[in-house]
């Protein structure tokens, strides 16, 4: 700490020198630079007399960092500080690569068990299954410790080593194992396959190096094993974006050479530029549908929103989540970095797609949305309307699907993973992930499992009516509306046995996927998961008419 803090005093000292010399320059009041340097001399030497007579001790590093937090919350969120002990946060941003074991946790009271086991880790080679429990890691008792802790001591240096005690959560046999970490490579195309027979299906999680690359050789492969292949769907959903640079080779699979996919401005005008698509794509006349959700956010609406106004493909789900802001990242002293908003995209239609406008601020500091009227309209290719402000809309809209009460509870609480993962150890096998199901009879063995189990909860309707009880209150009204209220609430009380049958072809669901994910890992939970995905099944009708398809590109 005391090397930071003489670091800082030197710091300090530079800066405050160099604005003693920079009075020597006859600066404007009404310069801004002036501005600036004016009140970062008041901001050293405010720190400097609060630092000497403050009757405590102020820890430099923490007071600093709240100054530049405070900054901070005048600029959008994607624009932050990284200091040098998060630089592995954003280089997993850049690349979809960390040093660890390859494997997700959660921490459910006292224990941490393993979740999901990466295909080809170190720790899916030493054998390690989901629902594993963490007894310890490197000698020391990792009951009672933080999720965060336990995920930040499975990372680390590639070829570092780590001891863990793991725990059966059936037998309750514990057993040592040794892991070497190992980069892992978290892969932005996480599935490929065929969907309804001769449909082409790929899911994109995220927009990191060489990510491009992935999806031209995905769709390739594709092709090359399905010569009948009759329209490919590129899954955005949740996707949350990345570099921008891939999001152009990710278009250009789809779209001809020298194509603008979309343009970047900004304050310095200098940086401004156009990307366009540099290489010969893939297929350029297959019928295409990306799926988008309110969390395809920065470089999937570069893709979306490219196929949307090139007429290349259609788009079907939710709205995007609309950011059409670029950052980049600037050095900083003591290898931390500032990763800064230095532009706002724009689609090849010329629209900018970013739906907050974080530039405005309320008196109290909150940010709106791009309201409706100030929403403009652009066209495509071919003169469809498409507007600016508001994240890619979908040619075809999709309601999002929604998990019952009851399920989420069941999720939250574990029940369903629990129940899986005695399910493997019953089972030495299944059938392949798109045909395995659950009977009626494996059912009724996980209502079973659930009765001395307690997931209760409240409906929305229930929680509802609270609200409204205790708003009556407040305003006096209660008394006179007490007799209704409890009929109703005795109307609306659930049958947990009730909700568990009402569901029982949505939780059957969530437990197939949870089993297959036990055999055939996060692969197989995705093909199970396409069975009864409302957003895989509309595209794929949709690729499968050709009418319909050339309707919804047409301008109307």
């Amino acid at each position: 700490m005391r090397v930071v803090f003489n670091r800082k005093k030197k710091l300090i000292a530079t800066l405050l020198l160099l604005l003693t010399l920079g009075g020597i320059y006859a600066f404007n009041e009404n310069d801004k630079y002036f501005q600036i340097a004016k009140n970062l001399d008041i901001f050293a030497s405010f720190y400097k007399e609060l630092n000497t007579y403050y009757v405590d001790d102020l820890p430099p590093e923490k007071l600093m960092r709240k100054g530049i937090d405070a900054m901070l919350e005048e600029t959008d969120p994607f624009t932050d500080f990284v200091a040098e002990e998060n630089l592995d946060d954003l280089k997993f941003m850049a690349t979809g690569k960390y040093g660890g074991v390859g494997a997700s946790i959660y921490t459910n009271g006292e224990w941490t068990s393993i979740t999901d086991v990466y295909e080809g880790s170190p720790m899916d080679r030493a054998g390690v299954k989901p629902g594993d429990i963490i007894v310890s890691m490197d000698g020391k008792s990792c009951k009672n410790v933080a999720q965060e802790d336990i995920s930040r001591q499975l990372k680390g240096a590639a070829g570092t080593p780590l001891d863990m005690v793991l725990r059966n959560p059936v037998t309750g046999q514990e057993t040592n194992k040794k892991i070497i970490r190992e980069e892992i490579n978290v892969k932005a195309v996480s599935y490929s396959g065929i969907v309804k027979e001769d449909i082409g299906y790929i899911k994109m999680t995220q927009f990191t190096e060489n990510s491009g690359i992935m999806v031209r050789e995905a769709v390739a492969k594709l092709k090359q094993a399905n010569p009948n292949l009759k329209g490919m769907i590129l899954d955005l959903r949740g996707n949350p974006g990345g570099l921008l640079d891939e999001a152009v080779v990710v278009a250009n699979v789809f779209i001809d050479k020298n194509k603008l996919i979309v343009s970047t401005k900004g304050k310095v005008k200098n940086w401004d530029r156009g990307y366009e698509t540099t290489e010969q794509p893939v297929d350029t006349k297959i019928p295409l549908a990306v799926l988008t959700n309110h969390s395809s956010a920065s470089a999937s609406e570069i893709v979306a929103g490219s196929v949307q106004d090139l007429d290349r493909g259609v788009i079907i789900g939710q709205r995007s989540y609309g950011k059409g802001l670029v950052q980049t990242t600037r050095p900083l002293p003591y290898n931390a970095k500032l990763k800064v908003t230095t532009a706002k995209y724009y689609t090849p239609s010329g629209r900018c797609i970013q739906a907050i406008d974080y530039s405005h601020r309320s008196d109290d500091g909150s940010v709106e949305y791009v309201p409706d009227s100030m929403r403009k309209s652009f066209t495509t290719l071919n003169g469809r309307p498409v507007k600016d402000g508001g994240g890619i809309e979908p040619d075809t809209k999709v309601e999002p699907t929604y998990i019952s009460q009851v399920a989420l509870t069941l999720l939250r609480k574990q029940f369903i993973f629990d129940w899986a993962t005695e399910y493997y150890y019953k089972h030495p096998g299944i059938a392949p992930a798109a045909k395995f199901a659950l009977t009626d009879k494996d059912f009724e063995d996980f209502e079973k499992y659930l009765e001395n189990k307690d997931y209760s909860y409240k409906t929305k309707s229930e929680e509802a009516l609270e609200a409204f009880r205790n708003t009556a209150k407040k305003e006096k009204y209660y008394d006179g509306i007490q007799k209704e209220l409890a009929e109703l609430e005795e109307k609306m009380k659930h049958d947990k046995k009730q909700d568990l049958e009402k569901n029982k072809t949505e939780i059957k669901r969530l437990l197939e996927e949870e089993i297959v994910n036990r055999y055939y890992l996060q692969k197989g939970r995705i093909i199970k998961s396409l069975d009864w995905d409302n957003e895989v099944i509309m595209a794929a009708n949709t690729l499968h008419n050709p009418a319909l398809y050339k309707q919804l590109l047409t301008k109307k």
